[in-house]
């Protein structure tokens, strides 16, 4: 049987592919980006079924009406860490396809040795697969974190037969595979990571999860940009994608949903890295605001949606006049080009000379905020530094910023004031039109505001 040998180059970055080499890659803009890559073109075996006459025997599955199809029993596995849960939309999809990723040593391959003990432990069948560790390391870090059970199965490989086999012999609820970037297949010639094996081995992973019913989780490294290494195509792939923040020397984790087929997106879990593993925290609001400072200028709070819950959080400001030419704005949590538009709309609207004023803005506990309804808390704390006149602080600020500095309507304004009245904050600023549809709760008095110098009257005492 003659083989054939292709040469093409491939762009590491979006999968681009190109007959001849190219220092800049047209599909993404990145630069020494394209790599070599050898593709083995294997003809029919005589004998062999081609796709039409795969298609004309009549041996396929055929369409059927929707009302004929019998749904999952159990069409979630639920886990013991309810932030997960909530993530996920609820659970374990059976069949699913979810990758997860996040920064070296965030705690990603501790959360699955986790929940794989919990699954476990519930009579499912779990196979983790490590291409990063040995058998005897994982175990290791089975001991430290106690998870021990007959159901949980350990193996150390990289070859996507091999994977393949393994899983047709266990016969596992839940597979999680560490990492997808040290898995190769057989059949592609590139090296393991490459955006040739990382495509080829996620589509079998997806054959066999849809096939079998199975759930699995893939773990995806990260760029230093932050984005997960490989094609775009690979979050395309799968049926979930969860994004582990946090910083490695703090102990607070963040996972959040960036995409769900079968749930909200933008869903966030908040956990805790303790000794002995990951612990929820059941309420994150507490946590962002338990080292408020009373009586700081520069200091408001918040009630942002992450998917369908609110949370509270501080957003900080300090305002200094600059020593430089063009005074710097500098912004963690907040996008930077929002910064800007509200200075801008504070200084032409308000008439606050910052223009010549260094601006440095934070949001408290390493959240990222990236709603529209945070405009009006960063526009008062900003007034609030500039002014050097603190907030009071059992006040909340809720508000959408127009370029005209009118203060906009923003949505799910009941579920941001009963975050509020739970924590005990006594008032909260909120958009004039949010105002009636919805009964406030008791003990909480509300200001509806219609333009940023309004509510700067209010809040700020002029």
């Amino acid at each position: 049987m003659a083989v054939k040998k292709k040469t093409k180059f491939m762009c590491q970055s979006c999968g681009y592919e190109s007959a001849k080499w190219m220092g800049k890659c047209p599909g993404c803009g990145e630069w020494n980006k394209m790599v070599e890559e050898t593709e083995i073109v294997k003809p029919a075996r005589k004998g062999a079924f081609t796709h039409s006459e795969v298609r004309a025997s009549g041996e396929r599955e055929k369409a059927a009406p929707i009302t004929t199809i019998q749904s999952e029993k159990e069409p979630r596995i639920k886990t013991d860490l309810m932030e997960l849960n909530r993530a996920l939309g609820g659970g374990i999809v059976q069949g699913s396809l979810v990758l997860i990723g996040g920064d070296p040593g965030i705690g990603k391959s501790t959360l699955l040795l986790q929940v794989s003990s919990q699954l476990a432990h519930k009579q499912k069948k779990v196979l983790y697969i490590s291409g990063e560790e040995s058998v005897k390391q994982t175990k290791l870090r089975a001991d430290r974190l106690g998870t021990m059970s007959e159901n949980l199965f350990v193996y150390a490989e990289t070859d996507m037969d091999y994977i393949q086999q393994a899983i047709t012999e266990v016969k596992p609820d839940l597979v999680i595979i560490d990492s997808i970037q040290t898995v190769y297949h057989s059949e592609v010639t590139s090296a393991p990571g490459s955006v040739s094996q990382v495509r080829e081995c996620t589509a079998s992973l997806m054959r066999i999860a849809k096939t079998n019913g199975v759930a699995i989780f893939i773990v995806g490294h990260v760029t230093k940009e932050g984005a997960i290494a490989g094609p775009r195509l690979l979050e395309h792939m799968v049926d979930t994608v969860l994004y582990f923040e946090g910083e490695r020397h703090h102990t607070y984790r963040i996972i959040r949903a960036v995409k769900n087929r079968f749930g909200s997106t933008n869903e966030m879990g908040i956990f805790e890295m303790k000794e002995h593993g990951l612990e929820e925290v059941a309420n994150p609001s507490e946590i962002f605001l338990e080292e408020r400072s009373q009586g700081a200028s520069g200091s408001t709070v918040v009630a942002s949606m992450e998917g369908t819950r609110p949370v509270l959080v501080e957003i900080q400001a300090l305002i200094s006049p600059t020593s430089f030419g063009n005074p710097r704005r500098m912004a963690t949590g907040i996008d930077h080009n929002r910064v800007s538009l509200l200075m801008a709309v504070l200084e032409k609207r308000v008439g606050l000379l910052l223009q010549n004023q260094d601006a440095y803005l934070k949001v408290a506990g390493g959240v990222k905020l990236d709603e529209p309804a945070i405009d009006l808390a960063v526009a008062i704390s900003i007034a609030s530094s500039f002014r050097d006149k603190p907030t009071n602080p059992t006040d909340c600020i809720i508000g959408e910023v127009g370029l005209t500095g009118e203060v906009r309507r923003v949505s799910r304004i009941e579920q941001r004031v009963q975050e509020a009245a739970k924590l005990g904050f006594n008032r909260v600023i909120i958009p004039a039109n949010n105002i009636g549809g919805w009964t406030a709760p008791k003990g909480i008095k509300i200001v509806g505001v219609s333009s940023v110098s309004e509510a700067l009257k209010h809040s700020l005492g002029g």
